[in-house]
C-alpha cells in the first residue's frame, strides 16, 4: 500500500479524469471540527491537492466522471445531483431529491444507454419514523419527513406507539404508521400513491436531468452501484438495523443484480425472506410484522445474488479488468463496517476492510491489506495497473453522538498484482 494523499476530511468518493488523475470528494460532514460543506479535490502526483469545488450540500456521497464532466451526488436537504467541469464550474442536473432522513442521494453512474443512474436511500430504518430519527437528529416537526414509495403501496394498518419528543413540557404518546409522518397512524387498506423522486430506490434520468424514471424500488440503501462489462447493474444494499420503532434483528447486507420491474423487498423482506422469520427477531423490540398488505402488486420479489456478513456495510465497488493478471472480472468491494451499539446490540467489530467477490459463484473473499479505519470507495486506475482505496477516516457512532477524528481520511494505491 502506498499513501497517495492524507489529511482528508471524511472523504467518500474517487474518480479519475481523462488524464488519469485521481479526484476525491469530501463529505462535508463537520465531525470533530472538520469544515462544513462538501469539497472536490484534484490530487497531483506528489499528493498535493487543488480544491475544485466547495460548499456542496453535505454529505457528498458520489463522484462520477463521464465525457470530461464530473457528476456529484449531494445528499443534503434537499438532495441534488450536480455537474462539475474540469475548471470548477458547477451546475444543477437534478435538484429537489429527498434529503432529510437516515440515508441520502447516493452515487451516480452512467450506463451503456447514456442514462445517469443513481440510488436514493430510505428516510427511515424500516419504513416507520421512530425515536431513532430523533436520536440521529433529523426529526423536525416542521419537515414531517417520511419515506416516499416509488410504487403505490397498501398499508397493513400497523402503527407503532412512542413518546413524542417534541412535547417535553407535556409528555404525550403518538402512533405512527409506515410511509407516514411522525404521529400519523395508518389504517388497514390505506393506499399511498407512488411518486418520483422517491426513497429506497434506484432511478435514472438523462444527463441533463430530464426524463426521471424509476428503475427499481425496495432497496433500503444501495450506497454502491457498479456496471459489469456486460451492462448489468449491481447494487450493494445495506440491510435494516436493530433500532427504532420497528427493529429488525441480524439483517444481512446484500448484493442485487438490478432488473427493472422487480420488487426488492424493503421494508418487509430481507435477503429475500419475510421479516417475520425467526432469524430477524430483535432483542430491542417485538417480533417484526409486515407493514404492507399487497406485495404482489409491487412486482416479482427479486432475491439477492449474495449476502454479506451482518453489519459489514458494503459501500462502493470496482470491477477488475478482464486482462488483469490476478482475478480478472472479480469485484472489489469496500466493507465500511458496523455502527454498533447504535445499529444493534454490542458485539465484535465487522468489516472495516476490503473484500473480493467472485461473480462465477458469488463467493466473498478477504483481501489482506494493512488495517483501514473505514474504507468507503475503491477504483481501478485507467491504465489498469493499480486499485485505489479511499478511507473515510476514524469514525464511530455512539449513543449520544459521533466520535470521529478530523483529517483522518486517506487515499491509498495498491498494484493489482498484489491481490
Amino acid at each position: 500500500m502506498e499513501l497517495v494523499a492524507g489529511n482528508l476530511q471524511f472523504p467518500t468518493s474517487i474518480a479519475f479524469d481523462a488524464e488519469g488523475r485521481p479526484w476525491v470528494a469530501e463529505s462535508g460532514l463537520p465531525f470533530d471540527g472538520a469544515p462544513a460543506g462538501g469539497r472536490v479535490l484534484c490530487i497531483d502526483d506528489s499528493g498535493g491537492v487543488v480544491v475544485r469545488a466547495r460548499g456542496l450540500r453535505a454529505p457528498v456521497t458520489g463522484l462520477a466522471f463521464h465525457d470530461d464532466t464530473f457528476y456529484l451526488s449531494e445528499g443534503g436537504n434537499p438532495g441534488r445531483i450536480s455537474r462539475l467541469t474540469l475548471d470548477g464550474e458547477r451546475s444543477d442536473v437534478l435538484d429537489g431529491l429527498p434529503g432529510r432522513g437516515n440515508y441520502h442521494t447516493n452515487m451516480a453512474a452512467v450506463g451503456s444507454d447514456g442514462k445517469l443512474y443513481f440510488s436514493q436511500g430510505a428516510a427511515t430504518n424500516s419504513g416507520v419514523v421512530g425515536l431513532d430519527a430523533h436520536d440521529l437528529a433529523w426529526l423536525d416537526p416542521s419537515a414531517l419527513a417520511h419515506d416516499i414509495p416509488g410504487l403505490e403501496v397498501v398499508l397493513a394498518g400497523r402503527s407503532f406507539e412512542t413518546p413524542d419528543p417534541r412535547r417535553q413540557a407535556q409528555p404525550q404518546s403518538v402512533r405512527t404508521g409506515a410511509f407516514l409522518p411522525f404521529g400519523t397512524g395508518g389504517e388497514a387498506g390505506q393506499r399511498i400513491a407512488g411518486k418520483l423522486p422517491c426513497t429506497a430506490a434506484v432511478m435514472r434520468c438523462d444527463l441533463d436531468g430530464s426524463g426521471l424514471e424509476l428503475v427499481a424500488w425496495g432497496l433500503r440503501s444501495a450506497f454502491g452501484l457498479v456496471f459489469l462489462p456486460d451492462g448489468r447493474l449491481l447494487a450493494a444494499d445495506q440491510g435494516p438495523d436493530e433500532r427504532g420503532s420497528r427493529p429488525i434483528g441480524r439483517a444481512p447486507d446484500v448484493l442485487f443484480d438490478v432488473v427493472a420491474g422487480r420488487y426488492y423487498g424493503w421494508p418487509d423482506f430481507v435477503d429475500g425472506t419475510p421479516v417475520t422469520d425467526e432469524r430477524f427477531v430483535s432483542t430491542r423490540g417485538p417480533r417484526p410484522e409486515m407493514v404492507l398488505a399487497d406485495h404482489a402488486s409491487l412486482g416479482p420479489l427479486e432475491r439477492p445474488v449474495m449476502a454479506f456478513p451482518v453489519n459489514s456495510a458494503p459501500t462502493k465497488m470496482a470491477v477488475i479488468p478482464a486482462d488483469s493478471p490476478r482475478f480478472p472480472g472479480h469485484i472489489l468491494v469496500c466493507l465500511f463496517g458496523d455502527e454498533l451499539p447504535v445499529s444493534g446490540p454490542p458485539g465484535a467489530r465487522v468489516g472495516r476492510s476490503l473484500a473480493r467477490i467472485d461473480p462465477l459463484d458469488w463467493s466473498l473473499h478477504a483481501v489482506e491489506l494493512e488495517p483501514f479505519h473505514r474504507p468507503i470507495d475503491v477504483r481501478i486506475d485507467p491504465a489498469g495497473r493499480y486499485f485505489y482505496v479511499l478511507d473515510f477516516g476514524e469514525f464511530e457512532l455512539r449513543p449520544g453522538g459521533v466520535k470521529a477524528t478530523a483529517a483522518s481520511g486517506t487515499l491509498w494505491r495498491v498494484p493489482l498484482t498484489a491481490l
